[in-house]
């Protein structure tokens, strides 16, 4: 009996040091990935700030916010895009900004069109029912701008369209290894940048000229402004996707330690009791022998 206790003992420690072995890797290389995430999620924020700057400048040089995505009494539904990670083992990263997009789609009169970029928010969203008009996956984990292009025709088509009238992202804001928050903005329609200049800034502005004219160019840096901050967007939840998964492996490989710790022990009171059993059958048989 003590035999076989043993022997699953340490069938179960060699599982829990092999499961060890996988997180500790796994943890690994999301550190060494958060670096470069962090990195292209500081790089392309003065590139988003700039062109805020510039469309600010050409609007006001415009004189008009005629342009389809500044406009916000447009026809068709509301439109939801959720981020979230086509793998798991990242602790509570997606149930948190999943959690957070439905508690706004509960408070909707009617069902939205719903975006989803992630395997994780697909199955979510498809299992409970929800009509997904769009899923975008095998992106999250490095985002190129090509992803984010491809997100931004689709919905810059149906917004053209009047499918939807505007699209709430959700998404996980990085802001160090250790915080990620759950965080949402307006794509569309385009928010005015706040005019907030300074005499020196408006001046400046007022000296440039432009070729063609400010609507022209308006109109084609408004899709571009939707790109980058789709991209922005992704960099962050990829940051974000990977910290948590840091984190997550981290705390399971510290968990198996602790588990081993306790199999071992356990492990070592088993073989005692069988030495301590063998002992009593040898001197119970040696004191039988001699009473004969």
């Amino acid at each position: 009996m003590a035999s076989a206790e043993l022997r699953i003992i340490r069938r179960r420690i060699k599982s829990v040091k092999s499961t060890m072995k996988i997180t500790r890797a796994m943890e690994l290389i999301a550190a060494s990935q958060i670096a470069k995430a962090q990195d292209r999620v500081s790089k392309s924020i003065p590139y988003v700030q700039q062109l805020r700057n510039v469309i600010r400048n050409v609007a006001a040089a415009s004189g008009s916010s005629d342009h389809i995505l500044l406009a916000d009494d447009r026809a068709g539904d509301v439109g939801v895009m959720v981020i979230t990670s086509d793998r798991g083992l990242a602790g509570a990263y997606n149930t948190n900004v999943i959690r957070a997009a439905e508690r706004y789609i509960e408070r909707l009169d009617d069902r939205p069109r719903l975006y989803v970029v992630g395997k994780k928010a697909q199955g979510y969203f498809r299992y409970r029912g929800y009509e997904i008009q769009r899923a975008f996956l095998g992106m999250t984990d490095r985002p190129v701008y090509g992803d984010a292009r491809q997100i931004a025709n689709i919905v810059l088509d149906d917004y053209a369209r009047e499918n939807v009238r505007s699209l709430l992202v959700y998404y996980t804001e990085f802001k160090s290894a250790l915080t990620q928050d759950v965080a949402q903005f307006t794509l569309m329609p385009v928010e005015p940048p706040a005019s907030d200049e300074t005499a020196e800034t408006a001046t400046t502005a007022a000296a440039y000229s432009y070729e063609p004219s400010p609507e022209v160019i308006l109109g084609r840096l408004l899709p571009r402004y939707v790109e980058a901050s789709v991209f922005g967007a992704l960099l962050n939840a990829s940051a974000s996707e990977h910290a948590a998964r840091r984190r997550a492996m981290k705390a399971a490989t510290e968990n198996a330690e602790d588990l081993t710790k306790i199999l071992t022990r356990t492990a070592n009171q088993a073989r005692q009791a069988e030495i301590t059993t063998e002992i009593s059958e040898i001197v119970g048989g040696a004191e039988a022998l001699s009473g004969r």
